[in-house]
This record gives structure tokens, C-alpha cells and sequence, in this order.
């Protein structure tokens, strides 16, 4: 009798034993994956259109902080520029310093220092992919600068749109503040893809960064911290129903 009542006295401190363990594991995963969100990334949320269908108005964003020399070609990008006004900004980039950016090339397609570029983003319609741009242009980029287009060729107000200023509607590197690297809001959200057209060219594309695995660090602490916290109730309700079959058996 007694034998048993060690037995199960054990197994009991063994789990109260492992069930703190996950809690305390989960606090710091749980706590790490924040912390580690707060100094690499910042929320945004898009306040226009110009970026549908990647990025719909007031879908929330997590943009990594960078500095502008890492920034590639595709990239998504937050940017404050006050030639372009005072509000903070998201374009995607089409060209860096040296390129040449023009439209429209073969079937309606931006070309940069020549290659035509396969942009899976822009909308579609009944006649297929949307031309790259409404209106025709051609501009050289300066060689600390970027050339940035919306997703929505037609609504977007940007690069095109200063064409006649001294850089040709390039902005500075240093006026990037973050690179979006994935949609918090609207669920599912995911990550925000790097086309594959401006990885064939020199220089390739950016990799994210660890949004996943901050992201999943805090998965699952929730689930561990969830976990263990319950240990505690749900043994104590198993021991009680096994004290009561053990009576009814008795009886």
C-alpha cells in the first residue's frame, strides 16, 4: 500500500518538476521572440493602395530594420524622403545605382539595363499580366540611389511621377528605414516573396530576416507556458477520479 502511494508521490513530483520546466522554457521563448521582434522589426501599416495586391490598404507589416546599402532589388521597402513629401512610405524597388530602368519592353514588361522583368505581383485581367507601366519612361539611376514603383502601376504615385527632378525620381539609400519582410494582418499573412526575375541579376536578391523564427519562438512559448500551466489542474482531476473509482471499487 504504501509502495504505491511513493509510487505515485514520484511520478507526481516528476511532473510538477517537468511541467514548471516548460513554463519557464516557454517564458523565455516566449519573451525572447518579442524582444528580439522589437529590435529587429517594426509594424507598419499600409495607408494607401499603391501596393495592391501584394499589400492591401491597412494590411499590418513587420519591416526589418536596415540600413539602406542592404537593400536589393525587389525589396519592399518603408522610406521617408522629403523631396516626396512628409509621410512615411512603401514601394517596392525595381532599380539600384548604375541601372538603367525603362518601359515598356517585350509584351508590356519593365526592363532593367535591358533584361525584360517577370513581375508575378502586378494585377492581371481578362487580357493577362497588366503593362508594367501606363506610361512610357526611361531612367538612369544615381549611384547611392534606388528606383522605387508601387504594385498598382495605375494608382501608385512614385518614382515616375518625379522623373524631372535632379535624380530622376530616385531616392537616396539612406532614406530606407525598414525592409518589409511579411504580413501580420490580414490572416494568413506570410512572407513577402522576392521575384525570382531580379535574382537572375547582378547583386541577386535580399534573404529575410528571422521573422520566422521569432515567430515561432513565440508559437511555441505560448503553447509550453499553456502546456505546463495546465499540468498542475489536469493531474489533480485524474488523481480525483482515480480516488474515486478506487472507492467505488472498494465499496
Amino acid at each position: 500500500m504504501s509502495g504505491t502511494t511513493k509510487n505515485r508521490d514520484g511520478h507526481g513530483r516528476l511532473g510538477s518538476v517537468l511541467s514548471g520546466l516548460a513554463v519557464a522554457v516557454g517564458f523565455l521563448l516566449f519573451l525572447g521572440g518579442l524582444a528580439g521582434g522589437a529590435l529587429l522589426y517594426r509594424p507598419y501599416t499600409v495607408p494607401t493602395g499603391s501596393m495592391a495586391p501584394t499589400l492591401d490598404v491597412g494590411s499590418k507589416l513587420l519591416a526589418q530594420r536596415i540600413d539602406g546599402d542592404e537593400v536589393r532589388r525587389g525589396d519592399v521597402v518603408v522610406f521617408e524622403d522629403p523631396l516626396w513629401g512628409q509621410a512615411t512610405m512603401v514601394k517596392r524597388v525595381v532599380g539600384v545605382g548604375g541601372d538603367t530602368v525603362a518601359c515598356c519592353g517585350t509584351d508590356g514588361r519593365l526592363t532593367v539595363n535591358g533584361a525584360p522583368i517577370e513581375e508575378p505581383y502586378l494585377p492581371t485581367g481578362t487580357a493577362g499580366p497588366a503593362r508594367a507601366s501606363t506610361e512610357d519612361f526611361t531612367a538612369t539611376v544615381p549611384a547611392d540611389g534606388l528606383f522605387l514603383l508601387g504594385d498598382d502601376r495605375i494608382t501608385s504615385l512614385d518614382s515616375r511621377t518625379h522623373l524631372d527632378d535632379a535624380a530622376q525620381g530616385s531616392v537616396p539609400r539612406s532614406a530606407v528605414v525598414a525592409r518589409v519582410d511579411a504580413v501580420a494582418w490580414p490572416l494568413p499573412g506570410g512572407l513577402v516573396d522576392r521575384p525570382a526575375a531580379f535574382a537572375a541579376l547582378p547583386g541577386g536578391t535580399s534573404d529575410p530576416g528571422p521573422v520566422t523564427l521569432l515567430l515561432t519562438a513565440v508559437a511555441a512559448g505560448t503553447a509550453l507556458i499553456l502546456g505546463g500551466a495546465a499540468y498542475g489542474p489536469l493531474a489533480t482531476r485524474l488523481r480525483g477520479r482515480g480516488k474515486s473509482a478506487g472507492e467505488k471499487v472498494k465499496a
